[in-house]
């Protein structure tokens, strides 16, 4: 199946590939069925014919389950190798394989069939692999124009819980009722600062490590269309990164692998420049509450200027019909005698001494 999607290339409907994933989901239904777990289910072990029926194949690693509990698993006692990009984690690491686990095996087909034959985690060594898995949590970002009910179906075969994971009678279902409705196949999954960016495609490069737009179409190999962006002044990256396939046929690439890998690269560097801001307003609302400067103390009242000589003196005294002592306050004023050469200002007594 990956050849021949390499040769066809974006050549089928969405209506068209989701038949074909029916097709395979039906075949895996079927070894469920009759207690068989295939352990090697991937793109190039699915024959296709002229007519898109799809036809599981190569059970060189298929068992049969011992159906004595509730949970039918093969435990592998022999070494041997193993397609890590296609295993579920629990088989990895335990060498349990179940039905669940060809589901997890089936999500990666599904993303395969999606993105026409691509390679899943493309040059990646099995151990980056593995660390993507642990780190992300998530073996693969869409692919594009994938139909969000079709990346979220790839989401459930994904669970890290086996027994969250759907049955193949539950795929097929689903599938048929996407194909009944094509209405809910419209609605396309964005790549966002939302999804993680996509380690598993390395040939797309890091824009940020470019200064110009030239330097990055020659990047991704599309040097020949400088003056095409030019001329239609894409010359910056925040014009390009919101190119559409609109925009991209309208500067003049007409090959359809050409724009495919064009609005791939654009949507990798808007995810890439959403991610950026993101961070950087993260650190600098962070900045802001480490370094903000305290404001300074409010400056002492002045000092009261009484005129002089002093009327009367201000006193607050209690209402009689306050409730308590913080209650309001009436105002009482208290002649002040004058003072009088040898009177005592408190008493009003004059000084008797000699």
């Amino acid at each position: 199946m990956v050849f021949f999607f390499q040769q066809n290339d974006g050549q089928f409907t969405v209506i068209q590939l989701v038949g074909m994933l029916r097709g395979i989901a039906s075949g895996m239904k079927y070894l469920a069925d009759m207690n068989y777990v295939h352990r090697d289910l991937a793109a190039r072990n699915i024959l296709v014919n002229s007519n898109l029926v799809c036809k599981v194949s190569d059970f060189g690693l298929s068992r049969f389950l011992e159906d004595d509990n509730s949970d039918p698993t093969y435990t592998s006692a022999l070494g041997g190798k193993i397609p890590i990009r296609w295993t579920a984690p629990e088989a990895i690491q335990y060498r349990k394989f179940t039905n669940a686990s060809d589901v997890w095996s089936y999500g990666i087909v599904m993303w395969e069939v999606m993105s026409y034959g691509e390679r899943p985690y493309w040059d990646m060594t099995n151990q980056d692999v593995c660390h993507q898995r642990h780190r992300a949590g998530l073996p693969a970002a869409p692919p594009m124009d994938c139909p969000s009910a079709l990346h979220q179906l790839m989401l459930d075969c994904w669970q890290k819980d086996r027994n969250n994971r759907p049955k193949f009678s539950q795929i097929v279902n689903n599938l048929d009722k996407m194909i009944r409705n094509p209405n809910t196949l419209k609605a396309m999954t964005p790549l966002s600062s939302g999804v993680h960016l996509p380690l598993l495609d390395r040939s797309i490069p890091d824009f940020s490590s470019f200064s110009t737009v030239d330097e990055w179409l020659d990047a991704i190999k599309m040097g020949q269309y400088k003056d095409n962006f030019a001329g239609a002044d894409f010359s910056t990256f925040d014009v390009v990164s919101q190119m559409t396939m609109e925009d991209i046929l309208g500067v003049g690439v007409t090959l359809a692998g050409h724009q495919k890998k064009i609005l791939n690269s654009v949507q990798m560097m808007r995810a890439q420049m959403n991610q950026i801001q993101s961070v950087e307003c993260v650190w600098t609302s962070h900045q802001a509450t480490i370094h903000r400067p305290h404001p300074p103390p409010p400056p002492p009242p002045p000092p009261a200027r009484f005129p002089s000589p002093l009327p009367s003196l201000l006193l607050l005294s209690p209402h009689p019909d306050s409730p308590s002592i913080l209650g309001s306050a009436v105002e009482t004023k208290v002649p002040v005698m004058r003072h009088q050469r040898g009177a005592n200002p408190i008493s009003g007594a004059r000084n008797m001494g000699g």
